[in-house]
C-alpha cells in the first residue's frame, strides 16, 4: 500500500515537470525580442538550470513509468492468483453442494427406513399387546373362578372340585387334588382270578363286624363334630402362646419349618401322624407331602397283587377276597389306594387308615398354602381355629379315628 502511494506521488512530480517543460518550450519558441539581445548572466544561469531540470524530469518520468509497469505486472499476477483461487473455491463449493445433496438424500432415505421399521415394530407391539391383554383377561377370569372356588371351600366344608380325594373310591378320583394317571392304573390291571361266593354264615359274620365298626366310628365322629364342641371358638379358650406363634408365622407365611409355629406342628402332629412301621418310606412320604408331589390313586381290587390269600375252605376250593400288606404299616389289610412319590415310577399300596393319616396332613398343608398365597379371606382368629381343627384331625387320624368312604 505504501509502495502504491509512493508511485502516485511520483506521478504527480512527473506531471508537474511536464507542465514546466511545456511552459519553457512555449517561451523559447517566441525568439528574442527586439532589445533583448543583451542577457544577463543570471538569465543564462536560469536557462542552464532549466535544461538540467528538464533532463532530470525525463529521467524521473522514465523511472516512474518503469515503476508503474512493475506495479501493474505485480497487480496482474496477484489478480491472476486470486482468479485461480476463486476457481478453486468455486470447484470446492460445487463439490460440497453435491456431497450435501447426496447426504440429504441418504438422510431422507434412512429416515424413511427408520419410520417404516418403527411402524412395523409398533404394529407388532400392538398385536402382541392385544394378545397379551387377551391372555390376561383369560387368566383374570380363571383366577376369579379359582378364588370363588377357594372362598367357598374350607377344610370343614370342602369343595368337591378342589378336593377330589374326598369323593368315594368308586368315582375314580384320588387324594389331594393331584393329577391322576389313569393309564398307569389300567396298565397294571391283572387278569381277574375266579372269586368264590362266601357262605351265608361267613357273610353274616362279616356284615355284623362291619356294622359294629361303622357304628363305633359313627359314634366317635358324632362326638367330634364341630357343633358338639361348645365354646370352641370363644376367646376364653384361645391359647395365647399358640396364637402368638401363628401370628408370627403369618407375617412371613413360609412353608419351611424354621418358624416356631411349623416346628411345633411338625413335632406334635405331622411327625406322629406320618410315623409308620416302615421308617424310611415314612420319611419319603413326609417329604413328598411337604413338597406337594405326592399322588394318591384309587385302585380296583383286581389290580392289587396278592401277598396273603385266605382259603375259604369251600367245596369249590376258591379263594376269599384278596388282602395285601400295607406298605407303610406292614399289616395285611384291604388296600384300595396306592401312592406315588414325586416322579418315581414305583407305587405303594396303602390301607384306609394310612390313607386317612396322609390325607389329614395333606389337608393341613393345603390350607396353609392357601394362607401363604393370600387366597383365604377370613379373620385371623378364624384362620387360627381352622388350623387347630386340622391339627385335631391329624391327631384323631393318628389314633385311628377317621371317616370311612360311603
Amino acid at each position: 500500500m505504501e509502495t502504491f502511494e509512493g508511485g502516485i506521488h511520483l506521478l504527480h512530480i512527473c506531471s508537474r515537470l511536464v507542465e514546466l517543460e511545456s511552459e519553457g518550450a512555449d517561451g523559447g519558441a517566441g525568439g528574442p525580442m527586439p532589445g533583448e539581445h543583451e542577457t544577463t548572466a543570471a538569465e543564462r544561469r536560469d536557462a542552464y538550470n532549466m535544461s538540467r531540470l528538464r533532463s532530470s524530469s525525463l529521467e524521473i518520468r522514465e523511472k516512474g513509468t518503469e515503476f508503474l509497469r512493475e506495479q501493474l505486472d505485480a497487480a496482474q499476477k496477484e489478480l491472476k492468483l486470486k482468479d485461480e483461487e476463486c476457481v478453486r473455491l468455486s470447484h470446492v463449493r460445487n463439490q460440497l453442494e453435491l456431497e450435501l445433496e447426496e447426504l440429504t438424500a441418504s438422510l431422507f432415505e434412512e429416515a424413511h427406513k427408520m419410520v417404516r421399521e418403527a411402524n412395523v415394530k409398533q404394529a407388532t407391539a400392538e398385536k402382541q399387546l392385544n394378545e397379551a391383554q387377551g391372555k390376561i383377561d383369560v387368566l383374570q377370569a380363571e383366577v376369579s373362578a379359582l378364588k370363588t372356588l377357594v372362598l367357598t371351600s374350607t377344610p370343614s366344608s370342602p369343595n368337591p372340585q378342589l378336593h377330589p380325594q374326598l369323593l368315594s373310591p368308586g368315582s375314580g378320583r384320588g387324594s389331594r387334588g393331584h393329577t391322576r394317571n389313569k393309564s398307569a392304573s389300567s396298565a397294571l390291571q391283572l387278569q381277574p382270578e375266579p372269586m368264590c361266593v362266601p357262605s351265608q354264615q361267613e357273610e353274616r359274620e362279616v356284615r355284623t363286624h362291619t356294622l359294629a365298626a361303622d357304628f363305633l366310628s359313627l359314634s366317635v365322629w358324632r362326638l367330634l363334630l364341630p357343633g358338639n364342641w361348645a365354646g370352641l371358638h370363644g376367646n376364653s379358650l384361645l391359647d395365647s402362646v399358640l396364637f402368638a406363634e401363628f401370628l408370627s408365622w403369618k407375617e412371613s407365611a413360609s412353608l419351611e419349618g424354621a418358624s416356631a409355629f411349623l416346628s411345633r406342628v411338625h413335632r406334635e402332629d405331622i411327625g406322629p401322624c406320618l410315623s409308620f412301621t416302615c421308617s424310611e418310606l415314612s420319611k419319603s412320604v413326609q417329604r413328598a407331602v411337604e413338597n406337594n408331589s405326592l399322588t394318591i390313586e384309587p385302585v380296583a381290587m383286581t389290580t392289587v397283587p396278592m401277598v396273603k390269600a385266605i382259603e375259604c375252605g369251600g367245596p369249590n376250593g376258591c379263594r376269599a377276597p384278596i388282602e395285601t400288606k400295607c406298605a407303610l404299616s406292614g399289616m395285611s389289610r384291604p388296600c384300595q389306594h396306592r401312592i406315588k412319590l414325586g416322579d418315581k415310577e414305583n407305587y405303594y399300596y396303602i390301607s384306609r387308615s394310612s390313607r386317612a393319616r396322609i390325607t389329614a396332613v395333606c389337608n393341613f398343608f393345603t390350607y396353609i398354602r392357601y394362607i401363604q398365597q393370600g387366597l383365604v379371606r377370613q379373620e385371623v382368629q378364624q384362620m387360627f381355629w381352622e388350623v387347630m381343627r386340622l391339627r385335631r384331625e391329624m391327631s384323631l387320624a393318628k389314633l385311628g379315628y377317621y371317616m370311612t368312604d360311603s
